[in-house]
């Protein structure tokens, strides 16, 4: 296992979808994931500390286990089948560990909000490397511009009926 760290989000090119980049801790590699709107919402919202008025989802989870007295251990991004990535999360309740399978962007989220520790199979970053992807150290200044407009422009009503 690699342990990585989300660096950034940026937009596909080509298809305007939002991408994670994870690099590892000596930024010698990159695994750019792919995920919707919605889930880079939710990671972008907890990198720029924008506070909403009522809990998202992932801040939901967080008070939930908070409240049972659990704790993320880890998030594992743990397969790549069919351009689709997989991950767990490790949770530690009760002194029992439990490991939930998850969208890697629903675990990345997660574990933005509860500060732990992020890791990647080493075979997902050797199968993602024969995807046909950006260059995650390319990430274009004005798409992060572009990112920090979207979250300052930000509005309750934006998120639905409160």
């Amino acid at each position: 296992m690699v342990e990585m760290k989300v660096e950034g989000l940026t937009l596909d090119p080509l298809t305007n979808m939002p991408i994670i980049i994870l690099k590892d801790l000596d930024g010698n590699r990159a695994l750019p994931i792919w995920v919707g709107y919605f889930e880079a919402n939710a990671i972008a919202l907890e990198i720029e500390k924008v506070a909403t008025p009522r809990p998202m989802t992932h801040d939901l989870m967080r008070n939930l286990l908070q409240g049972m007295n659990a704790q993320v251990n880890h998030i594992l991004v743990s397969e790549l089948k069919d351009n689709t990535f997989y991950a767990i999360i490790s949770l530690v309740c009760g002194g029992s560990t439990m490991n939930i399978d998850s969208r890697p962007s629903d675990a990345i989220a997660l574990a933005l909000r509860t500060k732990s520790p992020i890791f990647v199979e080493e075979k997902v970053i050797e199968a993602a490397k024969s995807l046909d992807l950006p260059d995650p150290d390319k990430i274009k200044k004005d798409e992060k511009q572009q990112w920090k407009e979207w979250l300052q422009n930000l509005k309750p009503q934006d998120f639905g009926r409160l």
